[in-house]
């Protein structure tokens, strides 16, 4: 799940620190940055980007790319779940654009355990949220009427995986990169080699250069 990089549309708290040309540019680089790490994965990859019809292959060239549509998130994940899972090859994965940090293992886990005893694999995001959410069906009750960007978030489709008898398996947790603080973050996990992102470590650089 991808916004298209446009000035004033993505990393909107970010922006009121750094300025909307650079908390875009971080942006792109967030999605350039997974793009790599994506393609050397064994799994298929989409896009599904926000707005539609915005020329995300200007991005990512040869990205398979599929419109977000719905009228709030959780809408526009059931849907891109559903569009998934009707194109067949077995379990499905989501993720968001604002964690360039994600590693590789991350992925395999969530793969076994979808193949192995979980029905939902979780990711645990440290505002209460979720980074990853996997699936082996649709279950579109996850996605409904959740109170989204609240700290409740990852405990209701807990609880709405287990009303649905639907076994879970968590992720070990981690930040999304909304605020300045968890910038920094990343970038000490970038300057510690804990994790490599070339273009996001570009741009950093270079606000670091301008004294941002």
């Amino acid at each position: 799940m991808a916004r298209h990089p446009e000035p004033g549309r993505v990393k909107t708290r970010l922006a009121r620190v750094l300025g909307t040309n650079a908390a875009t540019a971080l942006y792109r680089a967030f999605i350039l940055d997974l793009a790599d790490r994506l393609a050397t994965l064994p799994y298929a990859v989409t896009w599904a980007v926000d707005p539609p019809g915005a020329p995300f292959t200007t991005v990512v060239p040869h990205a398979r790319c599929r419109a977000q549509e719905g009228a709030d998130l959780g809408e526009r994940m059931t849907r891109a779940f559903a569009a998934e899972f009707a194109e067949g090859g077995g379990a499905v994965a989501m993720i968001g654009a604002d964690i360039p940090h994600l590693p590789a293992t991350v992925f395999a886990e969530t793969a076994a355990a979808l193949g192995r005893d979980a029905d939902v694999v979780l990711g645990p995001a440290e505002d209460g949220g979720y980074y990853l959410v996997g699936l082996t069906v649709p279950a579109p009750a996850l996605f409904t009427g959740v109170a989204w960007s609240t700290p409740d978030v990852l405990a209701t489709t807990l609880a709405r995986a287990r009303d649905a008898g639907l076994r879970t398996h968590l992720l070990p947790p981690t930040f999304d990169v909304d605020e300045p603080a968890d910038l920094d973050r990343l970038a000490g996990l970038v300057d510690g080699g804990a994790a490599t992102l070339p273009h996001t470590a570009a741009v950093l650089a270079a606000l670091h250069r301008l004294g941002s």
